[in-house]
C-alpha cells in the first residue's frame, strides 16, 4: 500500500523551498516504526540555520526539515502497533534507548539518535516516518479541555523541552535563583518552566516587548543591554530580596547569540551552573578560569530525554505553561515567507506550519 507525501524541501541552503511529493511504501514500515501524520510542525533556529547559514544536514540533500512535530499516528509497525490512532508529539531527538549512552542517562549523544529534518525527511510535509520509541502519547480528554490544540504541540517537541532538559541537567528546585539570558522562543518557556517548578526567575532580553509578556512569570526583568557589572548587582539585589542562596545560581543561555553567551557566563558567580541552551556559529570571548575560581560548572543542553515529555505535555496541558502570545498558526504554503521573516526577525512569535497542500 503506497501513501502519497506531500512536503516542502529544501534543495539548497540559501534557495526557497520547493514543493515535492513522493510515494511512500507502507508495507516497508519497520517493526518498530510508526507513521504520523502532521498536525503542525514549529520552526526553530535551527532550521535556519540549515537553510540560511551553512549549517550541514546528515541526510543528503533534497531534505524535508522540521523537527517540532505534533500529530496522529495512521500507521504503526507490529512491534508498536498500540500506537495507531494516538495523538502525539514527536520529541526532536529520538535516541535508541539501548546502547551505552541512552542506559547511562546521556541520550542525547547516542550516535543512533534520529533527528527528523536532519537525519532523515522531517515534518514540514503531510506526514513523517519516525521510530516510534519515544513518541510521546497526548491525552485527548485533557486536549479537549485545555486552551491549546494539537498542532500548537508541536512546539513541546523542541522548543518548551530543551529548557526543560537544562533546568533537570542544572537540578533546579524550588527557592533557586534562575536568570534566563534571552526571552525569547526558548527563554520565554524555560522562564514559565522554572516559575511553575519554584524558582525565583529573572528574566534579560535586549527586546522589551519580549520582557513585559514574561512580567507575570519573572521577578525581575533587565535589559540585557546593560553594563554587565550593574547587572549583576541588580540580580544580587533581587536574590536577597527573596531570600534565595548569594551563591549556586542557575543561569541559562537561551539567546543564541554571541553577545548573550558572554553576558551569562560573566555572571558565573561561587558555584553557579550555566546551561547553554541557545546556538549560534559565532565564536565568544570567555576566562574558562572562572569555572576553576568559583567552583562552577557550565553544560550544553541538546534536545530533551524522551521520558521528559510525558510531564512537560502535562505543563502546558495543564496551564502551568502558556503557549499564549508566543506561537502562531501560519499554512505551511508560506514557508518561503516565514523563513524570510524569521531571518530578517521581523517575526516575533514562534511559527506553526500546518499542512495546507489541498489548497
Amino acid at each position: 500500500m503506497a501513501l502519497t507525501v506531500e512536503s516542502w524541501q529544501m534543495v539548497k541552503p540559501g534557495e526557497p523551498f520547493v514543493r515535492a511529493t513522493r510515494e511512500m511504501d507502507l508495507s516497508a514500515l519497520a517493526p518498530d516504526q510508526a507513521v504520523v501524520e502532521v498536525a503542525g510542525c514549529g520552526v526553530c533556529h535551527t532550521d535556519l540555520g540549515f537553510a540560511f547559514d551553512g549549517v550541514r544536514t546528515r541526510h543528503p540533500l533534497p531534505l524535508t526539515l522540521g523537527h517540532e512535530i505534533a500529530g496522529r499516528v495512521i500507521r504503526a509497525g507490529e512491534a508498536v502497533s498500540s500506537l495507531e490512532g494516538r495523538a502525539v508529539v514527536v520529541p526532536a531527538v529520538l535516541p535508541c534507548g539501548e546502547c551505552a549512552a541512552c542506559r547511562s542517562g546521556r541520550g542525547g549523544v547516542c550516535a543512533k539518535q534520529v533527528f527528523p529534518g536532519n537525519d532523515d525527511h522531517g515534518g514540514f510535509a503531510t506526514h513523517v516516518v519516525v521510530p516510534a520509541k519515544g513518541l510521546c502519547p497526548v491525552d485527548e480528554h485533557r486536549l479537549a479541555t485545555a486552551k491549546v490544540d494539537l498542532a500548537s504541540l508541536a512546539v513541546v517537541a523542541d522548543a518548551v523541552t530543551t529548557p526543560y532538559q537544562a533546568l533537570v541537567n542544572a537540578e533546579l528546585k524550588a527557592g533557586d535563583l534562575a536568570v534566563f539570558v534571552g526571552a525569547g522562543g526558548l527563554g520565554a518557556f524555560g522562564v514559565q518552566l522554572a516559575a511553575a517548578l519554584g524558582a525565583h526567575v529573572v528574566a534579560l532580553d535586549v527586546d522589551a516587548a519580549r520582557l513585559e509578556r514574561l512580567s507575570h512569570k519573572a521577578g525581575l526583568l533587565l535589559d540585557a543591554k546593560g553594563e554587565p557589572k550593574a547587572i549583576r548587582k541588580s540580580i544580587q539585589a533581587f536574590a536577597a530580596e527573596q531570600q534565595a542562596p548569594p551563591f549556586g545560581w542557575k543561569i541559562f543561555e537561551t539567546s543564541g547569540t554571541r553577545a548573550g553567551q558572554e553576558l551569562a557566563f560573566s555572571l558565573l558567580g561561587p558555584a553557579a551552573h550555566l546551561g547553554v541552551v541557545g546556538y549560534t556559529r559565532d565564536a565568544g570571548t570567555f576566562r574558562l578560569s572562572n569555572l576553576m575560581a568559583f567552583d562552577a560548572t557550565a553544560r550544553g543542553t541538546w534536545g530533551c530525554l524522551p521520558e521528559h515529555y510525558p510531564t512537560v505535555v502535562g505543563m502546558v496541558l495543564g496551564g502551568k505553561v502558556s503557549l499564549d502570545g508566543l506561537i502562531e498558526h501560519r499554512p505551511m504554503s508560506r514557508i518561503n515567507e516565514t523563513f524570510q521573516q524569521l531571518r530578517e526577525h521581523t517575526l516575533k512569535v514562534r511559527p506553526v506550519l500546518v499542512p495546507d497542500f489541498q489548497s
